[in-house]
């Protein structure tokens, strides 16, 4: 009889810590795949937008293409689960190139995402803020008549 309560004394704790370990465990595995699921999902509108600003930039920057105002809406999703996402941009010269940091954050999480864009020396990017949830979220682009142009976001 000393061995049934021996063995008694050593699961019962035992099993009382795995009904609060598992589910746990669980939680926090769950966590780190809705996380990596958000940032890969951000990553990608990341991806888009700056695709969409690069083409952009490349299409007005021709020489048959007259001084003027141009928007474009990327088609992103307005929210990433539930979240919308803000983004934000920098341009910095590299060489005889201006580079394009962009920035997207979902809101509401610790999520943010970066991408560079490579865009020509005749570039300019006015400060601005990309909201995913706007109606009017869109990339804008003004040429000038001396051939500069200048991106900023929309909406």
């Amino acid at each position: 009889m000393a061995h049934i309560t021996i063995e008694y004394m050593i699961m019962i704790p035992i099993l009382i810590m795995q009904i609060f370990l598992f589910p746990l465990t669980a939680s926090w595995l769950m966590n780190i795949w809705v996380d990596s699921r958000r940032t890969l999902a951000l990553q990608e509108a990341t991806s888009h937008l700056g695709s969409t600003i690069q083409q952009l930039y490349f299409s007005l920057n021709h020489e048959t293409i007259s001084a003027g105002t141009t928007t474009y809406s990327p088609g992103l999703p307005p929210f990433i689960e539930n979240h919308h996402y803000i983004g934000n941009a920098t341009l910095r010269t590299v060489g005889s190139s201006k580079v394009l940091e962009l920035t997207l954050k979902l809101v509401k999480t610790r999520i943010t995402v970066t991408t560079s864009v490579i865009l020509g020396p005749n570039v300019l990017w006015r400060e601005s803020t990309f909201m995913s949830n706007s109606t009017n979220a869109c990339v804008s682009a003004e040429k000038n008549s001396t051939g500069i142009i200048c991106l900023y976001f929309g909406g």
